[in-house]
């Protein structure tokens, strides 16, 4: 059984860091995509990264790009999101997802996955 762990979320100040994990328990295959999410109140689910775990390939939304970096740990199976310079409209509950439809981030899009953790608060105070 496949399961996604988030941790990482918190508090903190604008122009601060965090850096979100995903532990992957339960995948067989070795190359596939994952990716983080973030949903804020009131707004539709955002896709925010995404990476190919076998060739290490990225993509970014916008929104984030030059501040967040997506990036997989194969020996440890797990998934982070540094994301530096953060803003009160980075403010969101974050999900990792595994064995993503699509592996380019496209704005307003979120692809099937067939895997979703539960999710980690990240808050930025202006």
């Amino acid at each position: 059984q496949v399961q996604l762990v988030e941790s990482g979320g918190g508090s903190v100040q604008a122009g601060g860091s965090l850096r979100l994990s995903c532990a992957v328990s339960g995948y067989t295959y070795s190359n596939y995509c994952m990716g983080w999410f973030r949903q804020a109140p009131g707004k539709e689910r955002e896709w925010v990264a995404a990476l190919y775990t076998g060739p290490g390939s990225t993509s970014y939304a916008d929104s984030v790009k030059g501040r967040f970096t997506i990036s997989y740990d194969n020996a440890e199976k797990t998934l982070y999101l540094l994301m530096n310079s953060l803003k009160s409209e980075d403010t969101a509950m974050y999900y990792c997802a595994a064995d993503l439809a699509s592996c380019t981030v496209v704005a307003g899009y979120a692809p099937f996955a067939s895997s979703w953790g539960q999710g980690t608060q990240v808050t930025v105070s202006s």
